[in-house]
């Protein structure tokens, strides 16, 4: 009888929980079920659940001190924690010891390569690497700015594979003060006049020199790239509060992943301060979400067109407080030992 008891002790936590937390344990089970004589061939096993595809979305909460943490999503729009909302990794390097805009690009290898902002005033930034989410290789620095005095920061790396290259891209925004006079009042004092500034590896422990990536004449962070054909998208924020206050997604294009770049568009997200562009393509439509951080809340816009571009906020269902994350497709051999955490 103690094995009956435990399987109605798990249908009743199927009801009471969130289904899908309890699919990978369901197979044993139902297997220790089966020895008793019940037979369940309604139900499907896990592996009929977890999707072909589906996708994730590492994110941070608050300061950044927890590390990062996982959703995932069938449909790219209803998401959910995995791991019961713990952090699949915590930050041990930096100034500050904090993990905060995770971005993650998948290399040819398989291997998930991850950077993020380590402090709010540093010179650094965060990486390390997994190919599962689940065991990471070593965290270290990667000392983008440290030979820039005047380095004030270096916010929300981005990093990409570029297939045309070869090799990783690595954005993130910086201040150098005293540099792009123009603007130094743009965003209530000069320390925080971003221009975006970028390197590129192979292998992540050697680097190009540092340059200058993109200055499109405004106070600028939180650049993302994303390949579109032949040509490159890169979504931005307008940084600037005053004279008029901006605070907007903008679209910029390019013929290489380094340019040249076309003049930006003008504000595809809202009424709203928005930052942290996450774009990605959905069956006909382009997507891009966003934190509308003001608001403590996540939203998006999407475009047939990249022209035209519909507010879709509404459609979004997010875990609460979630902060500036990032989108990745993955296959379901990554999602099913996540699910099973």
């Amino acid at each position: 009888m103690g094995g009956i008891y435990r399987l109605l002790q798990f249908v009743a936590l199927c009801f009471s929980q969130r289904i899908h937390q309890c699919r990978i344990r369901f197979n044993t089970t139902l297997a220790k079920a089966q020895c008793y004589g019940f037979a369940f061939a309604s139900i499907p096993f896990a592996s009929a659940e977890v999707p072909e595809k589906a996708y994730l979305f590492p994110h941070f909460y608050w300061n950044g001190d927890s590390g990062m943490h996982l959703a995932w999503s069938r449909d790219g729009l209803s998401w959910e924690l995995l791991n019961d909302g713990k952090s699949m990794i915590t930050p041990v390097v930096g100034e500050s010891k904090l993990l905060r805009d995770p971005s993650v690009a998948r290399g040819p290898d398989g291997t998930y390569h991850m950077v993020w902002t380590d402090s709010w005033g540093s010179k650094t930034i965060g990486y390390a690497s997994t190919k599962d989410f689940i065991n990471w290789s070593e965290q270290k620095t990667i000392p983008v700015m440290v030979h820039e005095e005047g380095a004030q920061n270096s916010w929300a790396p981005e990093v990409f594979w570029d297939p045309d290259a070869e090799n990783f891209i690595i954005l993130w925004s910086t201040t150098l003060k005293g540099e792009f006079p123009e603007t130094a009042l743009s965003n209530r004092r000069p320390t925080r006049n971003h221009r975006i500034y970028c390197t590129t590896t192979e292998d992540f422990e050697h680097f190009a020199p540092t340059r200058l990536y993109y200055d499109g004449g405004f106070n600028v962070i939180d650049a993302v790239l994303a390949k579109d054909g032949a040509d490159w998208l890169m979504f931005v924020k307008h940084e600037q509060l005053s004279p008029t206050t901006q605070k907007n997604i903008r679209l910029v294009r390019g013929k290489t992943s380094h340019g040249p770049f076309s003049a930006p568009s003008d504000p595809i997200s809202g009424d709203y301060w928005a930052e942290g562009p996450s774009p990605f393509k959905l069956g006909d439509y382009w997507y891009v979400y966003f934190d509308k951080h003001m608001f403590n809340a996540y939203g998006a816009v999407r475009s047939g067109d990249l022209e035209n571009w519909e507010d879709v906020s509404e459609t979004l269902s997010f875990p609460k407080d979630v902060r500036h994350g990032c989108f990745i497709e993955v296959d379901r051999s990554i999602l099913e030992p996540l699910l099973a955490l």
